[in-house]
């Protein structure tokens, strides 16, 4: 049996309550009320709702570049650092990403994975030594359901994904899709595959959300993705009031996947609340990928991030949600128990 002491966030409303979490055979048996000398934050560890891992042989490559430039399949820059990527460097590249991710208080992430079964393949082969679980969305032909969890569309203005869809389908597999990053003309054709989740919605108006609401479609957001790449700024506080949803960093090759950066950058320009962002950042994520984490409660998997409340950045915060999410770095992390 372990204890671990401070202030912990509890429940899908992260009330701050002084006292432990007790657990046993790695989950969570009891939170209790407690006097405790601890300074910890105690907070569910962090679910990225959106990355592209592949990038992480080309950070920084991108600068300056439109999205098409950058991103945009398939023969963008991305796509061709990816072509050219040997295979173990791209292994390596991955690996040291997912333990950035691991120390800074993220145990899952839903990645699309590009270049087929052989890139799902590679993430699998990278994640093997680290406590990050990709949960992988795969591209290219349906076959590649043989080793990823889901399937990852570029875009429906970009392919026709009628037959990956109907193979997830069969499969009982997710179909993720990008929708309304460049622009909207995507969305409702992305909406008619009805997918189990949305990524960006950077465009999305009051006819697409009113769908996005009638067929109960999550959405994934990456809104410092979206700056850099100057496609706009997603309506977040809109998609909040229709649907679920949750917090990426999107292609390590324009950001980190740090979700404190992210948390804080959404805090900040957005219209929502630090409980908001939390929630996106955490239960949202691990509802989407079917993970038992994301929540602190008993009975749920022990995935908690432990921040130094008395770190010289966290000492005299008055409000330990908004401390976490609009101030809190990856050097305020103490452990990360999974």
């Amino acid at each position: 049996m372990k204890e671990i002491a401070g202030t912990v966030l509890v429940g899908r409303s992260f009330e701050p309550i002084r006292g432990r979490v007790v657990i046993e055979d790695g989950r969570i048996e009891a939170i209790e009320e407690a006097e405790t000398a601890s300074t910890d934050v105690v907070l569910p560890a962090f679910v990225n709702a959106h990355t592209h891992l592949g990038d992480s042989v080309a950070k920084e490559a991108a600068v300056g570049l439109s999205l098409d430039e950058a991103v945009a399949p398939p023969d963008s820059l991305k796509h061709r650092q990816l072509a050219a990527a040997d295979r173990s460097d791209l292994v390596t590249a991955m690996r040291r990403t997912l333990r950035y991710m691991q120390r800074t208080g993220t145990i899952a992430c839903l990645d699309f994975r590009e270049s087929g079964t052989a890139g799902a393949r590679a993430l699998r082969e990278a994640a093997r030594p680290v406590d990050v679980d990709p949960f992988i969305f795969g591209s290219g032909a349906e076959s590649v359901l043989d080793v990823a969890d889901g399937y990852g569309a570029s875009g429906a203005n970009d392919d026709d994904f009628s037959e990956q869809r109907a193979a997830c389908e069969e499969r009982d597999a997710p179909f993720a899709i990008h929708a309304g990053e460049p622009d909207a003309t995507d969305i409702h054709p992305a909406l008619d595959l009805e997918p189990e989740l949305l990524v960006h919605m950077v465009h999305a108006e009051q006819e697409h959300l009113d769908r996005v609401a009638e067929q109960s479609v999550p959405v994934a957001v990456c809104p410092r993705a979206n700056t850099v790449l100057e496609v706009g700024t997603p309506p977040i506080r809109e998609l909040l009031d229709h649907t679920t949803v949750a917090l990426g960093t999107d292609n390590v090759m324009l950001n980190s996947p740090s979700m404190f950066r992210e948390m804080a950058y959404t805090a900040k320009r957005f219209d929502v609340t630090a409980r908001e962002v939390l929630r996106m950042a955490t239960t949202a994520g691990a509802e989407l990928a079917g993970l038992d984490c994301g929540v602190i409660a008993p009975g749920r998997r022990a995935a908690l991030t432990v921040l130094d409340g008395d770190s010289d950045n966290l000492a005299g915060a008055v409000d330990p949600i908004r401390a976490v999410v609009r101030r809190a770095t990856g050097l305020d992390v103490k452990r990360v128990v999974v």
